[in-house]
């Protein structure tokens, strides 16, 4: 696994939330992190609160952590987000990692995706910008062999939804386990839905890191074919009544 040098003075992970471990401790053992990699604003934190607190209600008893990566120094996200995953390793050993990010979040999540610790990554509202024109496209081998979910709104004015898309046609043809939702009329903060994009988040993490098992929209997009499996509507309503 390649390791990463530490990041510039000022990056930290946050506070862990969900299983615990520990001398004496009856909580679970820790079988899997998420890593939530905030936005560039911290006055535009999008739906990585509610994410954070709704994944340790639905996993903390099977073991999931979550971290909030704090960012600091001068290097770069996906520096940051790979020393992460360096100390997620170091903390809790051998377990599967998934990166969560949103906003500029999104990009580095998507970008450190072949440590060797990832097995999965979800995109929310990912700002590609230039790194996603056609004439110098952002790269996609580091997905192989991940499960990848991109969400993005319709309506998004800060990051255009057709970079993540064109994104999403491109990883998706060297990796199969990749699949995108569209929220419609929604921006690039996903506050309109913001209840269904947790409510999908949290499914596909789970279902990620633990089961392999996911909610049958989430199976469908995985499963069909460019476009539609990359174009899939997340519906109003996602997550009242899931079946696995």
């Amino acid at each position: 696994m390649a390791q990463h040098a530490p990041p510039a003075r000022g990056a930290r992970l946050g506070r862990a939330a969900g299983a615990r471990t520990g001398s004496g401790s009856t909580d679970s053992p820790v079988n899997g992190v998420v890593l939530l990699l905030p936005g560039a604003s911290r006055f535009s934190p999008g739906p990585v609160r509610p994410l954070a607190r709704a994944l340790a209600r639905a996993g903390g008893a099977d073991g999931l952590v979550t971290h909030t990566l704090i960012h600091g120094g001068e290097s770069s996200r996906e520096e940051q987000a790979g020393w992460a995953a360096d100390e997620v390793v170091r903390r809790y050993g051998d377990v599967p990692v998934c990166l969560a990010g949103y906003d500029a979040g999104g990009l580095a999540a998507l970008r450190a995706a072949g440590h060797g610790a990832v097995n999965s990554v979800l995109a929310m509202a990912p700002c590609l910008g230039g790194a996603a024109a056609p004439d110098s496209p952002e790269p996609v081998k580091q997905l192989s062999g991940r499960q990848v979910l991109i969400v993005h709104g319709t309506n998004d004015a800060r990051s255009d939804p057709e970079t993540s898309f064109r994104l999403a046609a491109r990883a998706k043809k060297a990796n199969r386990s990749t699949c995108r939702f569209e929220v419609h009329s929604d921006g690039h903060g996903l506050r309109e839905h913001q209840a269904e994009v947790v409510a999908l988040a949290v499914d596909f993490v789970l279902g990620a890191v633990f089961s392999g098992r996911y909610s049958r929209p989430v199976t469908d997009a995985l499963a069909a074919p460019p476009p539609l499996g990359l174009r899939m509507p997340l519906a109003s309503g996602f997550g009242r009544s899931l079946r696995r």
